[in-house]
C-alpha cells in the first residue's frame, strides 16, 4: 500500500490559527507535525494566498498580490481587483487544483474586511474542498 501522495510540514499561521507561535509545529513525539493529502493542498494555498511576491529569495515571483490592495476602498473594484490576484497566483503556482469559484465580497461585520472565498477540485482525486480567507484591507489582524 502506497503512502500519501502530498505530505509536507504543517506550519501554524498567525492569520488563520489561535496559536502562541506561528511557524512548524512540533508533535509532542519531538517530530514536526505533518500535513498530509487534502490539508496539505490548503496550506499550500493559504500560504500562497499570504506570500508577497519578493518574500522568497529563491523564488522572487511567487505569491499573491493581496498586499496591492491594502488601504484601498472596499468597493466591487476592489473585490474584482483581489479575484484577478487570487485567479492568477492560483492558476500559476497551485497545478493540483482546478479553481470553480471564486469570490470576494465586503464582510457584514467590518467595513475594512474582503471576505474571499475560493471553491476548488483536487484534480489528482476529484474532491471539492471550499476556503474562506478573510483579508483585513486596513492592514491590520483579520
Amino acid at each position: 500500500m502506497s503512502g500519501p501522495r502530498f505530505r509536507t510540514w504543517r506550519f501554524a499561521h498567525p492569520d488563520f490559527e489561535m496559536a502562541e507561535k506561528s511557524g512548524l509545529r512540533v508533535a509532542p513525539t519531538g517530530r514536526v507535525e505533518m500535513v498530509e493529502e487534502h490539508a496539505s493542498i490548503r496550506q499550500a494555498v493559504l500560504l500562497l494566498l499570504t506570500t508577497v511576491p519578493g518574500e522568497r529569495v529563491m523564488r522572487p515571483d511567487y505569491g499573491c498580490e493581496l498586499h496591492k490592495l491594502l488601504f484601498a476602498n472596499n468597493d466591487d473594484t476592489t473585490a474584482g481587483l483581489a479575484i484577478h490576484y487570487v485567479r492568477r497566483a492560483l492558476d500559476r503556482w497551485e497545478p493540483r487544483i482546478q479553481v470553480l469559484h471564486l469570490d470576494a465580497t465586503r464582510s457584514a461585520e467590518d467595513g475594512f474586511r474582503l471576505d474571499v472565498s475560493v471553491e476548488y477540485r483536487v484534480r489528482s482525486t476529484g474532491r471539492t474542498e471550499r476556503l474562506a480567507y478573510p483579508y483585513s484591507l486596513s492592514g491590520g489582524p483579520t
